[in-house]
């Protein structure tokens, strides 16, 4: 099977659909020897989402065709705020919660790129001490207000109708371009690697280090990811963000993201988020051609991701997990963390020996006894690996599994009873 080093760096980061638009004239340079490049991510959460998911598979790309990583913590840029994509000015936060929040990435970064190094900056570091009237006569005056104000997202905030912009937000963009040149001093950085929505504000960067130093540097941006079924910007569900802390989303609620991925977003997915290669990726979608209902991509895609960023032992969980929710084991053959799993993701009631007719209403899955009855009677209520028929039926002791068990109506609808 073919490694990535039979791919070029920019032969793989096409296939994999990661290049929106660059300065590179002759992307074959980066093939010359190692080059330093940086991303920098935005410190405003206490964890990185799948959609910051996306920077960092790019940056193992380069990783692993030999170049160096600079991951930048906005912890200066993230107390003023990207006016970028945004219609008003977000909320300040504290210089506290923002080193939290680079503490926490830290962490993250660490599980992803797993044996590679990387260097983690924080561009407070060089903004905190900074004399604003030097930082006016030696970056500032390298910028045309003129122009600055032809950028997409600012004239929109400042138009007809546009909520305006405050000087603090106006000046992001010089703030990062002052970060480039900085990594290009420091560690001859000379690529900035960035979304599709941060083009201008990366260009402005390597204006600065043309002006300053005289020199080459360049942008590389990749594609924002879009979920085909929805048009949507990727990286929500209908709840809001997934991300990448397994408390703020659940590893099963994770996996089940990636596995509810429409057939069209799957198939472009695998190449994004997970390290497949031409010939696995073609025997795939081939056999998955045949046979779009066993979701075989999907299965791929989301044992993956789940592996990469919590644990295979994590993931294992997770299709154990799903594999019971969809009828295809008993709760028997579930360890007791895989039990906890499910118990994670529905809804549980204290039992206190009520006969089953009144559990149900009290759980909401009938609205009335005469419908409980007739689930009951109909077979549609199953305790445990146990189908019951029995309205006035108590649940023994000897059904309860660590305290708990599990009552299934039909064949997905699911909730927990705990001693």
């Amino acid at each position: 099977m073919k490694s990535e080093q039979d791919m070029t760096l920019w032969q793989e980061l096409e296939w994999r659909g990661l290049v929106y638009q660059t300065t590179l004239t002759d992307p074959s340079i980066l093939e010359n020897g190692p080059a330093t490049f940086y991303h920098g991510f935005d410190a405003s959460a206490d964890s990185q989402t799948v959609g910051n998911l996306a920077s960092m598979m790019i940056d193992l790309c380069f990783l692993r065709h030999g170049h160096r990583a600079i991951v930048l913590a906005g912890g200066a840029t993230s107390l003023i705020g990207d006016a970028g994509g945004r219609d008003k000015e977000r909320p300040m936060q504290s210089i506290e919660t923002i080193n939290h929040n680079i503490e926490c990435a830290k962490k993250q970064l660490q599980k992803i790129y797993g044996l590679y190094n990387f260097t983690l900056v924080n561009n407070i570091d060089w903004t905190r001490g900074m004399d604003v009237l030097d930082f006016l006569r030696d970056i500032g005056k390298n910028f045309n207000v003129g122009e600055m104000i032809k950028k997409d997202y600012i004239a929109t905030r400042i138009g007809e109708g546009g909520n305006g912009i405050s000087f603090t937000e106006f000046s992001y963009s010089l703030l990062q371009a002052y970060d480039f040149l900085v990594l290009f001093d420091r560690y001859n950085c000379t690529v900035q690697l960035c979304g599709a929505d941060q083009w201008t504000n990366c260009l402005a960067g390597v204006e600065l280090i043309k002006k300053k130093r005289g020199a080459e540097s360049h942008v590389i941006t990749n594609p924002l990811i879009i979920n085909r079924s929805t048009g949507k910007k990727f990286g929500k569900s209908e709840e809001g963000a997934i991300w990448l802390d397994p408390i703020k989303t659940p590893p099963y609620k994770f996996y089940q993201f990636w596995y509810n991925i429409d057939d069209e977003s799957a198939l472009e997915y695998i190449k994004i988020f997970t390290k497949i290669l031409p010939p696995e990726y073609d025997e795939m979608v081939n056999e998955f051609n045949q046979n779009t209902s066993s979701r075989s991509v999907q299965k791929y895609l989301a044992y993956n991701v789940t592996e990469m960023v919590h644990s295979g032992q994590v993931a294992d969980d997770c299709v154990s997990v799903s594999q019971f929710l969809f009828g295809e084991k008993k709760i028997s053959d579930l360890s007791s963390d895989q039990i906890t799993m499910v118990l994670s993701m529905i809804t549980v009631i204290d039992y206190t020996g009520e006969p089953l007719l009144d559990v149900l209403i009290s759980v909401g899955v009938a609205p009335s006894k005469s419908k409980a009855r007739e689930l009951i009677n109909s077979g549609a209520i199953t305790i445990n690996d146990t189908k019951i028929t029995e309205e006035n039926y108590i649940v023994p002791n000897e059904l309860f599994i660590n305290n708990v068990c599990i009552i299934r109506k039909g064949k997905k609808e699911y909730f927990g009873l705990k001693k």
